[in-house]
């Protein structure tokens, strides 16, 4: 990794996927602190992917921002919300014998926008 800089990306990400889902009205505050907690395991689970693929783990942490803003702003539109979703798990399938923590992540985190009628 540069220097700590896919670290200080990611957390500017997560910050960013927060504040979007915190704005989000449509989204229950139950929903939203599930959705949230869910978010959460998103740094560890692929900082281990960086570890050994740093271009594979910004593209896991794009596909999981895209998803979690139109979930946010884009409460009629669940198809687009399903392709981008669709495209995270496709991209973790690789991983899913060598970081089973992100397989996990991507699994909860699928149930829980599938919880939002996604």
């Amino acid at each position: 990794m540069r220097n700590g800089s896919y670290s200080d990306m990611t957390d500017e990400r997560i910050q960013k996927i927060k504040s979007a889902v915190e704005a989000a009205d449509h989204i229950s505050p139950e929903k939203k602190t599930e959705l949230l907690a869910v978010l959460a395991k998103l740094k560890p689970a692929i900082a281990e992917v960086a570890q050994t693929s740093e271009e594979e783990a910004e593209s896991i942490s794009r596909f999981v921002e895209a998803s979690a803003h139109e979930v946010a702003s884009n409460k009629e539109r669940p198809e687009s919300v399903e392709r981008v979703l669709h495209k995270l798990k496709q991209s973790v399938e690789k991983f899913e014998a060598s970081h089973p923590q992100l397989t996990a992540f991507v699994t909860e985190y699928s149930a829980v926008l599938s919880g939002l009628g996604i």
